[in-house]
């Protein structure tokens, strides 16, 4: 593994921990989807516990930075300027179908600016991660954005439930954080999205960013209701005028 900082490194054991329970619970998902109860509730205490998980692990040589995440929402501790933002489950419906592309999503804002951020797809296996100024990797090897120039031999993803007539080639995978990382490792060639929460793609911004992909500006004083436009450089500009209704 590439040399990595203290905090990144809790961030992967913590991932590690709670994917054990997740993988046991999405085996557990599938064969509930015929059930007379239903899987509902159990899909809610899946994402319970394993931010529970997360969070222990985190804090226990951070006691004091404060905690922005899904389920539990903002927790203020005495360290203000540096946040773990935690999403226990980025993709909770298709874990409720038992489709299996969902993944944990763990980042660091440090100042009003994300410093570490790691996404993990724990039924493949597959982790994505970066620290500023550090290069973005999957699974210990580096990773670009694509390189392609043409709009047409492009594929995009997007999410939501608007019906956007954008002329661009887009597929819904139903994950942010997911979608994110693939543009990262040069799978998508871009992203785009409204009205996301912090814990969807605060991740991605890092990863984005350090695989050498381009990000619109976004508040992170803001939790929610933030719109995201990912892509590599060469083809950012072709991309927003696409999306300049969207």
């Amino acid at each position: 593994m590439n040399s990595i900082s203290p905090n990144l490194n809790m961030m992967i054991k913590a991932c590690e921990k709670a994917s054990k329970g997740l993988i046991r619970d999405f085996g557990e998902i599938e064969k509930l989807q015929v059930s007379i109860k239903g899987p509902s509730d159990f899909v809610s205490n899946a994402d319970t516990k394993a931010e529970k998980i997360i969070i222990d692990e985190l804090t226990k040589t951070k006691k004091n930075f404060s905690i922005i995440s899904e389920e539990d929402g903002s927790k203020l501790n005495k360290d203000r300027e540096n946040f773990w933002v935690i999403d226990p489950i980025d993709g909770t419906s298709n874990f409720l179908h038992g489709v299996p592309h969902f993944a944990i999503s763990i980042a660091l804002k440090s100042q009003n600016e994300i410093i570490s951020g790691l996404i993990y797809d724990p039924i493949k296996d597959e982790m994505f991660y970066a620290e500023k100024n550090s290069g973005a990797f999957f699974n210990n090897k580096r990773i670009r954005v694509s390189k392609k120039k043409d709009l047409n031999s492009c594929l995009f993803a997007t999410g939501g439930k608007e019906d956007n007539k954008v002329n661009l080639t887009t597929r819904k995978t139903g994950s942010a954080a997911l979608d994110m990382a693939y543009v990262a490792a040069g799978r998508f060639d871009g992203y785009f999205q409204n009205g996301l929460n912090l814990w969807d793609i605060a991740a991605g911004l890092i990863i984005v960013k350090e695989a050498g992909g381009l990000i619109n500006e976004i508040d992170l004083t803001k939790n929610d209701k933030i719109n995201i436009r990912a892509s590599s450089s060469t083809i950012n500009e072709k991309m927003l005028d696409k999306l300049e209704n969207f």
